[in-house]
C-alpha cells in the first residue's frame, strides 16, 4: 500500500468513527431519558470521587475547597489508523452547587486497536477558571497535555493531579481507580444541550 492510500484510510477512518458518534445522539431524548441519564452522570462523578480519595486521600481537601470541579467518564477506542475519547461528565460550583452536564470528544492518530475506559477530574482553584470551562468550554491541545508531561506532578493537596493551564488541575484514573497520568493528546470540553 502507497502513502496515499493510507492517508486516505485513515481520513475515512476517522470520518466513519465521527459520523457513528453523531449518529447515536440525533435521536431526542424524553423527559424520563434525560432523568436517568442525569442520575447515571451523578452516579459516576460520586464513584469517581471515591476512588479518587481512595487513592490519594489529601484529594477530597482539594476538591472539596476549589472554586469548583469537573468529573468525566471517557470511553476510548482505536481501530486501524485512528481513534479517539468520547465522554460525558458534569461540573460543579462548589458556592453555588451548580450542576452543568457536559460532553468531552477527542481524536486520535496513530496505529492501534482496542477500547479502554478512565476517568477525568478537573479541578479549579478559581472561580474565573471554572465559569470560563464551563461557559466558554475548553480545548485541551496537544501542546497544553506535552507542557503538563513534562513538568512534575504536583505535590500536598495536588498529588498524583497535573497542572493543565492556570488554576486547573488534571487528575486521570482507570475504572478499577489507578492513577495512570495524562494520556489526553487534545479534547474539547464542552455543554451537553441535552441534558442542560
Amino acid at each position: 500500500m502507497n502513502r496515499s492510500t493510507i492517508s486516505v484510510l485513515n481520513v475515512s477512518t476517522i470520518l466513519l468513527l465521527c459520523l457513528g458518534l453523531q449518529a447515536c445522539e440525533t435521536a431526542p431524548m424524553t423527559s424520563s431519558q434525560r432523568e436517568e441519564k442525569q442520575a447515571e452522570v451523578r452516579s459516576m462523578a460520586n464513584q469517581s470521587l471515591e476512588q479518587l480519595y481512595k487513592a490519594h486521600p489529601e484529594a477530597q481537601s482539594a476538591v472539596e475547597n476549589a472554586a469548583g470541579y469537573a468529573v468525566f467518564s471517557d470511553i476510548g477506542f482505536k481501530l486501524l489508523y485512528g481513534g479517539g475519547e468520547k465522554g460525558s461528565g458534569i461540573a460543579i460550583n462548589n458556592s453555588a452547587k451548580n450542576e452543568t452536564f457536559m460532553k468531552m470528544f477527542e481524536l486520535q492518530p496513530g496505529l492501534g486497536l482496542g477500547a479502554s475506559k478512565f476517568r477525568l477530574i478537573l479541578v479549579f482553584d478559581s472561580p474565573d477558571a471554572f465559569n470560563n470551562f464551563v461557559t466558554s468550554g475548553w480545548e485541551a491541545g496537544a501542546n497544553v497535555m506535552a507542557a503538563a508531561k513534562d513538568k512534575e506532578t504536583n505535590e500536598g493537596a495536588y498529588a498524583g493531579s497535573v497542572t493543565v493551564s492556570s488554576g486547573v488541575h488534571m487528575y486521570q484514573l482507570t475504572e478499577e481507580g489507578l492513577i495512570v497520568g495524562i494520556s489526553i493528546t487534545g479534547g474539547k470540553f464542552y455543554k451537553d444541550k441535552e441534558l442542560n
